[in-house]
């Protein structure tokens, strides 16, 4: 079913621990994306998450970043009424320095806008875009979730319990932390709930990359100009990437 282990799984955290830390430095800009994402994932289905299961997942992981209610209340209230934005989801992948891989998504109303964005923040800052395919086969779809309190042996213990298949449960000092499908992100969630774990420290839906390099110093402090030049356009709602930050 699974492994309690530490190493590899844990590296990858990390980068998700990175860039958390990264929108964390900027609220206002990640509130607006959380905004983008929750009306779009609201006027897709129904405007309730719990006939919803894209908006109760964009809602989990607004809580771990603290959104305010006030911003999912707008985006909701907007989605339910007169609201006739057109969204499109659009990937992107390209490299950057020293063949680092990067998988970008972006939700956007102006494509004519997005694509030039991305490719300019790609060329100012040592990458290039790639083919579509080109990247994203080295990256797996991953529900990772966080929580605190509870040690691996306990969480495997209520994973099994609750009869959910998950790939890794990992240690580490901060929090606890299954990997798992996608499809099994409430899964995970509703058995953690049932063992009265309501609080998540990381509640995501993300791309891991299956091996991870590290850079030399200036191709790293490079690299990060180009993750925080994509990040910092307003289309562009997740990044991933392959680099280890040391």
């Amino acid at each position: 079913m699974l492994k309690v282990s530490g190493n590899d799984m844990g590296r990858k955290w990390n980068n998700i621990k990175e860039k958390k830390a990264s929108k964390d430095a900027n609220t206002s800009r990640v509130y607006a994306k959380f905004g983008v994402e929750i009306y779009v994932a609201a006027k897709k289905g129904e405007p309730d998450p719990e006939a919803n299961r894209a908006l109760k997942v964009v809602l989990e992981r607004a809580k771990t970043y603290n959104v305010p209610k006030a911003i999912i209340d707008r985006a909701m209230e907007k989605a339910k009424g007169s609201g006739d934005e057109n969204y499109e989801e659009l990937r992107y992948e390209g490299f950057g320095p020293n063949g680092a891989m990067v998988i970008v998504d972006a939700l956007t109303n102006n494509v004519n806008r997005t694509a030039p964005e991305v490719r300019s923040a790609f060329n100012k800052n040592g990458g290039n875009m790639g083919v579509s395919g080109s990247v994203a086969y080295m990256f797996d779809p991953t529900a990772v979730i966080g929580v605190e309190g509870k040690n691996a042996e306990e969480v495997l213990e209520i994973m099994l319990e609750a009869d959910v298949d998950v790939r890794d449960i990992v240690d580490e000092d901060e929090a606890v932390i299954v990997y798992a499908e996608p499809d099994q992100f409430h899964a995970v969630q509703e058995a953690f709930k049932a063992a009265g774990v309501t609080e998540f420290t990381v509640a995501e839906l993300t791309m891991l990359a299956q091996n991870h390099i590290e850079l030399p110093a200036d191709a790293q402090v490079q690299f990060e100009k180009l993750i925080d030049a994509l990040e910092d356009l307003e289309d562009v709602q997740q990044v991933y990437h392959n680099v280890e930050f040391v």
